[in-house]
């Protein structure tokens, strides 16, 4: 039952990563033709218009949002690839740890860079 609980969040983490890319190709990769979120024109990978989002409060959530469901979606398929390996329950359970403690590890730092790059594009990128 809990697996089952486990691989439901994984198939969600799915759809959600592919909304939110999905979004992210639309504004990142396609900002020409739509000109979303490019107030100073030009490309939207132009250092104002970079600046620009950093500073949305919205781009930062998301970004730390994709961080984690794409950190649960990808940990969670390489540690059931792996069960799939039939290894002793000892061994699953320290590969199901380590995942965890990676995992939160990973998801930590890039918080902490989606809020640093938040603060310094609010403050005009002086640093």
């Amino acid at each position: 039952m809990r697996e089952t609980k486990y691989w439901t969040w994984h198939m969600a983490a799915g759809v959600v990563i592919l909304f939110l890319l999905g979004l992210h190709m639309l504004i990142m990769h396609m900002g020409g033709i739509t000109q979303l979120y490019a107030p100073h024109g030009g490309e939207a990978i132009s250092k104002a218009n970079s600046l620009f989002r950093d500073g949305q409060l919205f781009f930062t959530v998301t970004y730390i949002l994709l961080l984690g469901v794409a950190l649960y979606h990808g940990l969670y398929g390489l540690r059931t690839i792996l069960f799939e390996l039939t290894l002793k329950p000892i061994v699953e359970k320290l590969i199901t740890v380590v995942f965890v403690v990676l995992g939160l590890g990973l998801f930590g730092l890039g918080t902490w860079a989606a809020i640093t790059v938040h603060a310094i594009a609010i403050t005009g990128a002086r640093g």
